[in-house]
């Protein structure tokens, strides 16, 4: 049995996304993922003004004159949603948590793809694959995926980015559009993000809170880290503390964006101050004139 809250939580997320998803993402959701997924539909001539990328080479010598490769749009998407779920995710100095604003992020962008008549997945991780759910349309079934994602009690407390990006790539063999939605706290997984995104089109959404980037100056502080409980003593009333603070996670910012760029990674950053609608919409306008 489901409790009542979890329910509210997931009708309230429902009604929360629902303007988003009419208003500003069914115009914009195809164009941003169309040729992403295209299979090949036949073999022809070739014609004056065709790609001479597309050129079959292999029929082409067998038969004396040039054929070209034709290839379709496919006609639906898979949409995989990899989450994290570790302690960390239970942070938040303003409204909501992390980890909420994970589950509405993730509603937001299933019910766009069910209006686009795509398939969703899930994949809940921490330091391990602590919940899978294959693909399929509907809303029933989008429905199921946030409750899972909101219902879910995590087994793991550390992240495991790379265990979650290799397990995607054993349960997905169709090349899939897949968010992976994590503070990505975690080290090692550059070479898995770049194996992961040969097959598929992986778009990485970070979501930091504002105190994990700067300190304000409130005295002695123990923070305790939520994913090895490891516990610091920090005088925030010392500016050179509060600096070295900010500098620590502007670099460690910094070199994520910087492995995102440098694996052709397309990358959202959102923060808990701050409404999540804008980056995403920013990044579905941005996607939407690439593929123009």
């Amino acid at each position: 049995m489901i409790p009542k809250e979890i329910l509210k939580k997931v009708k309230r997320i429902e009604i929360t996304t629902r303007g988003l998803v009419n208003d500003v993402f069914s115009g914009e959701y195809h164009s941003v993922f169309k040729g992403r997924g295209m299979e090949f539909s036949e073999v022809r001539e070739y014609q004056i003004g065709d790609d001479i990328r597309t050129i079959d080479w292999n029929v082409t010598a067998r038969q004396g004159h040039p054929f070209v490769k034709v290839f379709e749009e496919e006609r639906e998407l898979t949409v995989m949603l990899l989450v994290d779920v570790s302690s960390s995710g239970e942070f938040g100095t303003f409204k909501q948590m992390k980890g909420e604003i994970a589950a509405e992020i993730c509603a937001l962008l299933a019910f766009s793809a069910i209006k686009n008549n795509d398939k969703v997945g899930l994949i809940i991780f921490s330091d391990q694959i602590e919940k899978y759910v294959a693909p399929k349309k509907g809303k029933a079934h989008v429905l199921r995926v946030i409750r899972e994602i909101l219902y879910h009690e995590p087994k793991g407390v550390k992240t495991n980015i790379s265990e979650a990006l290799e397990f995607l790539s054993r349960v997905t063999r169709r090349r899939s559009v897949v968010f992976l939605v994590s503070d990505f706290m975690n080290a090692g997984y550059e070479r898995a993000l770049q194996i992961a995104n040969r097959r598929h089109d992986i778009v990485a959404i970070t979501i930091t809170d504002p105190r994990e980037m700067e300190m304000p100056a409130i005295g002695f502080v123990e923070l305790e880290d939520a994913e090895t409980g490891e516990i610091i003593l920090l005088d925030t009333s010392s500016l050179e503390v509060r600096q070295e603070f900010a500098a620590t996670a502007l670099e460690s910012s910094q070199s994520r964006a910087k492995l995102f760029r440098s694996r052709k990674v397309d990358y959202i950053d959102i923060r808990t101050d701050q409404p999540y609608s804008e980056p995403l919409i920013r990044f579905f306008q941005m996607r939407a004139k690439r593929f123009r």
